[in-house]
């Protein structure tokens, strides 16, 4: 459940909580179109908070609205301040944020394009997404029914609220069946990402992950990994493998801004080499770590001060 916090930013202003109401009528509440994003705020070592690569996130808040034709009302300053601002009026050093960009009331159908555009950042505290065990005994997963989005009828690229009813029903089939999360095949048949994270396998040393150009969003942590893995002298291939290859790996982790970094143990009741997390997935996870809330100082520049 949700930890309840103080203040939600809505439209230009902070409201009480309880406040940040909407219309039963919302058009995104019907039909999907809107645009959203997650974001951490890490307390660091120093005591000092920093929202992690806060100007990429709102970026591709306003390019996946763009993509579905929605013109967000306010510039990229204006809410990467208002993420702050949320933060702040709720007294967070660490939290997730939401911000959030739908369609209101007004007309309905499909079109409704006179509609007004509304903006929400919500934050709240949310610990490990798969659990703290999962960080280091890692996942059991499993290949899923369902496949990802073809790309020619939906934007693989965009964080769409509508678009996340496929991830859903994948997550769904998966810890129904007993599994944590579920890896979904695009339409080709290839691994394409799990239901809300990226997907990495090692063989050799030698880390794969499916190119951009695949139907799969293009994760900030997902970057933030590969540049991290090159600054570490790990190397990073770009390539379609399938469900045999995960089989046959020596180790997979998933990567995303709620999951962080997670070693993947299992999958279709399958180890996945010694059947937990392996060496190259523990660098690259105690990296990860030391950059958002430790005191490695690599990559300042992803680190926006509250």
């Amino acid at each position: 459940m949700v930890k309840k916090a103080e203040k939600i930013w809505l439209d230009g202003q902070l409201v009480d909580w309880d406040d940040a109401n909407v219309h039963v009528l919302t058009h995104t509440l019907h039909y999907g179109l809107g645009a959203f994003e997650g974001i951490r705020c890490y307390q660091r070592a120093d005591g000092r908070s920093q929202v992690f690569r806060l100007r990429e996130h709102i970026r591709r808040l306003i390019d996946s609205a763009r993509m579905v034709m929605i013109t967000i009302p306010y510039t990229e300053d204006e809410l990467m301040e208002a993420c702050k601002a949320t933060l702040r009026a709720n007294r967070q050093a660490s939290a997730y944020l939401r911000p959030l960009a739908f369609i209101g009331d007004g007309a309905m159908g499909l079109n409704a394009i006179d509609n007004t555009i509304r903006v929400a950042v919500i934050t709240w505290e949310w610990g490990t997404y798969l659990g703290d065990a999962a960080l280091d005994a890692g996942i059991r997963a499993k290949v899923s029914s369902f496949n990802r989005n073809h790309p020619n009828s939906l934007l693989a690229k965009g964080k769409i609220v509508g678009h996340y009813v496929n991830s859903i029903l994948a997550k769904r089939e998966a810890v129904m069946a007993g599994y944590d999360e579920a890896i979904m095949l695009d339409h080709q048949g290839m691994v394409s990402e799990a239901s809300g994270e990226n997907i990495f396998i090692v063989k050799d040393g030698v880390v794969k992950t499916p190119p951009f150009s695949s139907s799969i969003l293009g994760g900030i942590t997902r970057d933030s990994l590969i540049q991290i893995m090159g600054k570490l002298g790990i190397p990073v291939v770009y390539g379609a493998f399938a469900r045999d290859e995960m089989y046959l790996a020596d180790e997979i982790f998933c990567c995303g801004t709620t999951p962080e970094v997670t070693p993947v143990r299992e999958v279709d009741n399958r180890v996945i080499g010694s059947g937990r997390r392996g060496e190259l997935t523990r660098l690259v996870q105690s990296t990860y770590f030391d950059i958002v809330r430790g005191s490695n100082n690599d990559f300042e520049a992803w680190l926006d001060w509250v």
